[in-house]
């Protein structure tokens, strides 16, 4: 027996918020949203996927967000996505390099830490 990969992360959120992930996840970060299963969408929250690319956000009552626990995505054109999540009016911030990419921090509507990264060219 043995872990084959991740299926998906889920990251809490507060309720009734659905259309500010909606806003973040699909419309500045791209990740089209999926139809949860009936059985679930009752608990509110949302999902975004695209391919093996899972992001589920659930609603939490006692709502924290996860401010050092957080996913890393892989993506492209950092600069250009760090321009639209300025545009937008979320802080990105930069941490100490990481050898063979670019990256950045900024938080999702709720407040949960979401880290960006590129693949820098030629790496």
């Amino acid at each position: 027996m043995r872990v084959r990969r991740l299926d998906h992360v889920l990251l809490a959120m507060p309720a009734g918020r659905e259309s500010d992930a909606r806003k973040f996840y699909r419309d500045i970060l791209g990740i089209p949203e999926s139809e949860k299963p009936a059985d679930l969408a009752a608990r509110g929250g949302c999902w975004f996927e695209d391919g093996e690319l899972k992001i589920h956000l659930g609603v939490e009552t006692n709502f924290v967000p996860a401010r050092k626990a957080h996913p890393a995505l892989l993506v492209e054109d950092l600069a250009s996505l760090t321009a639209a999540l300025t545009k937008a009016g979320y802080a990105v911030a930069h941490d100490v390099p990481l050898e063979g990419y670019d990256r950045i921090f900024v938080d999702d509507p709720f407040g949960n830490r979401i880290e960006l990264l590129e693949v820098k060219a030629g790496s």
